[in-house]
């Protein structure tokens, strides 16, 4: 079964349908005027986004139009030149030296979660061990919290009693992702960052992990997803935002990757058919 054969075959029964209660909803993260340089190279030109409680976000777009480095951007694991960026009416200004404080900087990883295509995963601790570090160092819970916080989101990600003890490298690909998504749900984030989740894995091993993004998405969590899986993209999305050599080129509902509007995002999309 190809990857777009897998997304598909978990969309049936679900459909994003933002609704005049999400419209309303709180404004949980704006972005604003987003830069970011590496030496003469301009990955990001001024991106902005806005996310409400609830929002799914997918950012789409070619390699190297700046996808990866905005999720980036948002949680400082890149530092942006210029712009700011509001988490729950907080602002962080940038440029000209201006940055996040200590204490900003932890409040706002306390706050947000990554997803990393990679899974980035400890590969001399176990599984359990992965997901229990970041809470009891950054948030200060006990041991016996922690690990109770691990295996509830295991069985949530579904996967068994019996992972919690094993090593990365003894499970596949796809229950690696499962074990990273339960790693960022364990800190009980109000925003998860996924970057491109299902991108590295075996095509028959992508649905799985979509399953896990699915659930999370049906329950109101608020994600920004870097994506290549249109699909899936389009049934799970309340916004979608389409960059281009490092500007938003065109944004607004998943409707938009039926009918877009500008001429690069069309071609994009006819791309990914081919």
């Amino acid at each position: 079964m190809t990857t777009s054969a897998h997304a598909l075959s978990i969309q049936a029964d679900f459909t994003a349908q933002p609704s005049a209660a999400a419209n309303s909803a709180a404004i949980k993260l704006t972005v604003d005027a987003l830069h970011k340089s590496y030496g003469d190279h301009q990955v990001l030109k001024g991106v902005s986004l806005q996310a409400r409680k609830g929002d799914v976000i997918s950012l789409i777009g070619a390699s190297g139009s700046g996808k990866s480095t905005m999720l980036r951007c948002i949680n400082f694991l890149e530092q942006p030149e210029a712009g700011a960026i509001t988490l729950d009416g907080q602002t962080i200004e940038l440029g000209q030296g201006r940055g996040p404080n200590p204490a900003q900087l932890q409040n706002l990883r306390t706050r947000l979660a990554m997803v990393f295509q990679h899974f980035n995963l400890w590969s001399h601790m176990t599984v359990l061990e992965n997901i229990t570090l970041a809470p009891r160092r950054v948030l200060g819970i006990t041991r016996h919290e922690a690990e109770a916080r691990a295996r509830a989101y295991l069985d949530k990600v579904g996967l068994p009693a019996r992972v919690a003890d094993q090593y990365p490298a003894f499970l596949s690909g796809g229950q690696q992702q499962r074990v990273a998504i339960a790693r960022a749900l364990a800190m009980e984030p109000e925003i998860i960052l996924f970057d491109e989740p299902t991108s590295a894995l075996d095509p028959e091993l992508v649905g799985e992990v979509l399953k896990v993004i699915q659930t999370l998405a049906e329950e109101g969590r608020t994600m920004l997803m870097v994506t290549h899986e249109m699909g899936f993209a389009r049934q799970v999305s309340s916004q979608v935002l389409f960059l281009h050599q490092g500007r938003v080129e065109e944004q607004g509902s998943a409707s938009i990757l039926d009918q877009p509007q500008s001429e690069r995002l069309q071609q994009f999309l006819s791309n990914r058919l081919k």
